[in-house]
């Protein structure tokens, strides 16, 4: 089992930035790649950025130049760095970690106002 808790989202400006934090607890020795995914009311859940355990890195092009997926091993947290935030990425962000199960967390509340 592998627990998976998100924070730092919260309401900024278009233009701002915000960085999302993702602390994995449990097997995590069994994790292979970890990602953020976003959910926009009334839309499916998309990928936004993902990272695999040796540090390989893939974003939506959405998202490309703006957003940047990192990890610290040490403690076992997975970041998302947003630049540049934009109204379009208004959204529930979620953090997933693949084991191959996928595990997610509950979600943190991005908001960007015009």
């Amino acid at each position: 089992q592998v627990q998976l808790v998100e924070s730092g989202g919260g309401l900024v400006q278009a233009g701002g930035s915000l960085r999302l934090s993702c602390a994995a607890s449990g097997n995590i020795f069994s994790i292979r790649s970890m990602g953020w995914y976003r959910q926009a009311f009334g839309k499916q859940r998309e990928l936004v950025a993902g990272i695999t355990s040796v540090g390989s890195t893939n974003y939506a092009d959405s998202v490309k130049g703006r957003f940047t997926i990192s990890r610290d091993n040490a403690k076992n947290t997975v970041y998302l760095q947003m630049n540049s935030l934009k109204p379009e990425d208004t959204a529930v962000y979620y953090c997933n970690a693949e084991t191959p199960k996928n595990y997610w967390g509950r979600g943190t509340q991005v908001t960007v106002s015009s």
